[in-house]
């Protein structure tokens, strides 16, 4: 039987090469797609499964509320105490407890040396929570050493070549401070489904000492910089120990001045380590995670290709319905039966799935690599190691064979024998009516792209060029390091000296950057020192600040360089501060006692809010203050002009005060797009898939509009007797298909109203989804659609009617 149908096929594939070839192109283009977006999906779905007990382990991660309930910060780090003491406190649920913690060093070895900021101090029984696979010395004995230090491969081979690694040593440069190591052994690269990767895992006992010792350092619950890791007991129920939570913070935590325990304003939370990355984009991450709405935007647009590639192959294949309508006769005339027929066109598109899926695998295999690119992930479409894809694309096939399929072998076997070997067998209304059903259905799904293209380039460019209330514009920043912040005031004026500089500052942390620092505030308030139960973000700067990022002052003064108070007394807070705190107004805030940390003094001035952080967050409450310590960032304001030549000259400077540093740099307006990469990405996504959606349509609608010509034929030649012009019969034939697509525009923008308003509650600020977006969307629907369908009624009306009668 199957050979029966593949001689049919190959008869039909003679008779009609180009439809046969135009439909197994639209499935093929239809599959790969769908094949690309499933290794995306897969991938996604298989983050850290890859460790043996991958279902046991659970991420602590740290929140904090304030006084009306609402969450003020959820960090994924919390403090160093917690790891130590919930192992401890919940013996026979907690097994093991491990912590991280992420920093940026200068590592030095011999003549190398290189910035890495993908250095983790790790507890010693990281092993014994996570399976990763060492390739040299022990694991689990390795960061037992105060020296110890485990390599990856890849930095093994960048520090020492093809040598054996193990036994040498290598410096830590971290802040002013040098920490010696020691290669214990060397571990495989992280694999790419990790939501963190290290290149070094280094002993815990420098941070120890860093701390003051193991005692003080488990009575610090203020740094909030590790990463905790838990491993459970078989059984244990983690919401249950969740719950178990509150009551351990306020064993180890003292209440607060007024009694409140700890527990009303923190608290603690388990993530299971393979939902991480889809399901966590708290306010501190390792690495930026991935979101689980990314994934179910790629596995939507991968079933509307697919569904618009089968649509495409229906309506080609009904409308060629008439050259198989003889033959279909015939066999019901020779004794075959609707089902036999049925089976008989089935099988056919069997062989066209399966040909497609050939043809759809080779694209695939040569897409993979740009499309791995264009996802930052390493994508695998070998057979070999993954043989239960094989599975997935014979299911893929089926089921393209059965969508296919199905209404095209129900409608050419339902043909009646009598009529059409008379010639006077006629497509019946409902036919009709589903194939256009199909075409709506096929550009409401290309206009709902199209939409979702614009609105997200709509949003990226409000993004990008919406004043954030500060000059983002041509501002470096430099790492900083202890030379150069002891020297500050020699610095700056020698930098100054450059005529394209025009002006520098030092900061713990620079706008587009994270706003993760805070203290407890109290502020004078209706003549009283009162708690402020809202949490304040402190941001420690020079005097230069302000004027340097040209942030504008609404009430007081910015600080001054000649009041030595400034330097200890002295605040400046922003308009968010002002409203949070309780004040009507700036000009009340000024000269207002205010207490943030340890520091006592006086509210000097307001600055105008400004968007600190990306356009994903709003604007927090800050307070300014003039550091004593943590300093991390050099800002330096240059002129747009000669750019390069004015950071050569910061490099020069850089290397003359620290020769044995690596120079590095970034612009904050470089920094903020940088954070927009995902919806760039998003954007990119919909923009390429709405061309296939659209170019597959065309395929569909040209089919359709062939058809209609092919059943027009004879009152096409009539009319043309009758005196009608090329255009009068083009309009005829094209309305009703561009009334289809108004149809179509009609059903999608709801939906793409609905899909992209829930998007953009992404941003604290975003654009509105206009009416032009829409109104753009639907005309270039129906741009496409005219174009499309007009060269086939051109055709139809240029026929000679003579040849017209001649085929009735």
């Amino acid at each position: 039987m199957l050979t029966n149908y593949l001689k049919i096929f190959i008869r039909n594939l003679k008779k009609s090469p180009a439809f046969i070839l135009i439909n197994i192109l639209g499935l093929s283009v239809g599959m790969a797609s769908s094949i690309l977006i499933f290794l995306f999906v897969q991938h996604e779905l298989s983050y850290d499964k890859y460790h043996e007990n991958a279902d046991r382990i659970y991420r602590v991660s740290r929140a904090w509320f304030n006084q009306d309930g609402a969450t003020s910060l959820h960090l994924g780090h919390a403090a160093p105490p917690f790891g130590p003491l919930l192992q401890s406190d919940f013996e026979g649920k907690v097994k093991e407890a491990v912590r991280f913690l992420n920093v940026d060093v200068v590592l030095k070895e011999g003549q190398n040396t290189f910035e890495e900021s993908r250095l983790f101090f790790a507890d010693p029984n990281v092993f014994e929570v996570f399976s990763w696979k060492m390739v040299s010395g022990d694991g689990e004995k390795a960061l037992s050493f105060p020296d110890g230090v485990i390599l990856t491969e890849s930095m093994a081979r960048k520090y020492f070549g093809d040598q054996d690694p193990v036994g040498k040593s290598m410096e830590a440069i971290i802040g002013p401070t040098a920490v010696n190591l020691q290669v214990r052994g060397v571990m495989e690269d992280f694999p790419d489904n990790s939501h963190f990767k290290a290149d070094f895992l280094a002993s815990m006992e420098p941070v120890v000492q860093f701390y003051g010792g193991y005692e003080q350092m488990m009575m610090n619950f203020g740094s909030n910089s590790f990463g905790t890791y838990l491993l459970l007991e078989n059984g244990v129920d983690p919401k249950a120990l969740e719950d178990e939570l509150p009551a351990f913070i306020d064993r180890h935590m003292q209440a607060n001045a007024q009694g409140i325990p700890t527990s009303k304003g923190t608290k603690l939370y388990l993530w299971p380590l393979t939902d991480i990355h889809l399901h966590s984009n708290l306010d501190s991450e390792i690495e930026p995670n991935s979101s689980i709405e990314y994934v179910y935007i790629y596995g939507a647009i991968a079933i509307f290709i697919l569904l618009i590639a089968c649509i495409n192959f229906m309506n080609l294949a009904t409308a060629r319905s008439a050259k198989r309508a003889l033959e279909v006769g015939l066999r019901k005339v020779l004794g075959a039966d609707r089902e036999l027929l049925v089976r008989q066109f089935m099988g056919e598109t069997i062989i066209m799935a399966v040909m497609a899926m050939l043809l759809a695998l080779g694209i695939a295999y040569l897409a993979l690599p740009a499309f791995g690119n264009f996802t930052g992930k390493v994508l695998s479409l070998n057979l070999l190691e993954h043989p239960e894809y094989l599975l997935g694309f014979v299911g893929l096939v089926v089921l393209v064979g059965i969508l296919a399929g199905s209404y095209p072998s129900m409608f050419l076997s339902g043909f009646q024998p009598v009529k059409v070997l008379k010639g006077t067998y006629k497509i019946g209304s409902v036919h009709e009516k589903f194939r256009s059903i199909l075409v709506v259905g096929q550009f409401a799904i290309s206009i709902v792209l199209i939409v979702s293209v614009l609105v997200v380039l709509d949003q990226l460019d409000f993004m990008k060029n919406k004043d954030l209330g500060f000059e983002k514009d041509d501002i470096v920043v430099l790492n900083s390091y202890p030379e150069f912040t002891q020297n500050y005031e020699m610095m700056r004026d020698r930098l100054l000296q450059h005529p394209n500089i025009q002006a520098v500052a030092v900061a713990s942390r620079v706008p587009s950057g994270r706003l993760l620092d805070s203290q407890g505030t109290q502020a004078e308030v209706n003549g009283e020192i009162t708690p402020i139960n809202v949490r304040v973000s402190d941001i420690h700067v020079s005097h230069s600040f302000m004027t340097t990022f040209g942030i504008d002052l609404v009430a007081g003064r910015d600080f001054d360089i000649n009041l030595a108070s400034d330097s200890t007394e002295a605040f400046i807070l922003n308009e968010s501060a002002v409203r949070a705190i309780g004040w009507a107004n700036p000009e009340e805030a000024v000269q207002k006692q205010f207490m943030y940390g340890d520091r006592r003094g006086y509210v000097v001035g307001v600055v105008k809010d400004f968007h600190f952080e990306s356009l994903h967050q709003p604007i927090s409450p800050i307070v300014f203050l003039i550091p004593t310590n943590r300093i991390n960032s050099v800002a330096v304001k240059i002129s747009s002009e000669n750019k390069e030549e004015t950071i050569s000259y910061l490099r020069d400077e850089w290397q003359a005060m620290r020769p044995d540093l690596p120079f590095d740099y970034y612009l904050v307006s470089d920094s903020f797009d940088q954070q927009y990469e995902s919806e760039e990405k998003v954007a990119q996504v919909f923009g390429f898939f709405a061309g296939l959606a659209i170019l597959i349509s065309v395929l569909g609608l040209f089919g359709l509009s062939a058809y209609a010509a092919e059943q027009r034929t004879r009152e096409i030649g009539i009319r043309k007797v009758m005196g009608a012009s090329v255009a009068s019969i083009v309009t005829l034939l094209g309305v009703d298909f561009l009334k289809l697509v108004l149809f179509g525009f009609l059903i999608a923008v709801p939906i793409a109203w609905y899909g992209m308003s829930i998007w953009l509650e992404n941003f604290a600020y975003s654009i509105h989804v206009s009416w032009v977006i829409f109104l753009t969307a639907g005309i270039s629907a129906a741009l496409i659609a005219a174009l499309t369908v007009s060269s086939q009624s051109i055709r139809a009306a240029m026929t000679n009617p003579v040849d017209t009668f001649k085929v009735q």
